[in-house]
């Protein structure tokens, strides 16, 4: 059985290499959709064997959407451009494909940052469904955090191996992103009639560190888990911050 795999690009020439290197040996089609990236990334994309759409970007659920439905092939694996597959879940899903694909399928995704691997806390193991009948899933969520759903009873099995996700270079970089998708997770919560008090803003950062760093065993990457889980509880503050600064602004 054949199988496409789906990626959503805006500058990303430093990352799309990568992952294209990872899926060329188990894909029948890539299907690039772009938002008119400024950068190289249309360049480096046009060595490779696919189809690269350009498509504005309403969002990272729309996004991906948009892209299942672009794709020719019933089966589809759906990948951001900071991710590559690792050598043993390749291995895996050339079996399957040999096999037949049938169901859906899971995977762990493993996060570097900062050079670091983590391997506990929040990140690890973080299991994602990304191999799909595109006729049966669909991404939802709140953006930005976007997830494949299955419609209807199907379930899904778990592959060996690991996405592994390039995420964050620098410390910079995750502070950046925090302000940024704090923003976006704050405009959509609101969208959706949900509002926040004080009491959010106090206690939900507090509970998201413990959780993460202390009851997930974050603490165990070192000093990578600690800032991780600060980021986490900040970027959950600022979230909420937004979103009582928005809830009170049309009152």
């Amino acid at each position: 059985m054949k199988l496409s795999v789906a990626i959503i690009t805006f500058n990303e020439e430093i990352n799309i290499g990568r992952c294209l290197d990872s899926v060329l040996d188990i894909a029948d089609e890539i299907v690039i959709i772009d938002s008119y990236s400024t950068d190289r990334t249309r360049e480096i994309c046009e060595k490779y064997p696919l189809r690269f759409i350009l498509n504005p970007f309403d969002g990272h659920i729309e996004q991906k959407n948009f892209a299942l439905s672009q794709c020719q092939f019933d089966y589809v694996l759906s990948l951001d451009a900071d991710e590559e597959i690792s050598l043993p879940l390749q291995n895996e899903i050339q079996q399957i494909k040999q096999k037949n694909l049938t169901g859906n399928y899971r995977m762990n995704r493993m996060t570097n940052y900062c050079g670091k691997w983590i391997k506990h806390g929040a990140w690890y193991p973080d299991c994602k469904l990304r191999l799909v009948n595109r006729h049966e899933a669909l991404w939802q969520g709140i953006n930005p955090h976007d997830e494949l759903k299955i419609s209807g009873i199907q379930g899904s099995s778990k592959l060996k191996g690991d996405i592994l996700h390039y995420s964050f270079p620098t410390f910079s970089d995750h502070l950046q992103k925090a302000e940024k998708y704090s923003t976006i997770q704050a405009e959509a919560m609101f969208k959706l009639g949900k509002n926040a008090g004080i009491l959010a803003i106090i206690c939900k950062p507090v509970i998201r560190f413990i959780r993460d760093y202390i009851i997930r065993l974050g603490f165990m990457d070192a000093y990578a888990g600690y800032r991780i889980a600060t980021v986490t509880s900040w970027t959950t503050r600022l979230k909420y911050m937004k979103l009582y600064d928005l809830s009170k602004s049309v009152k």
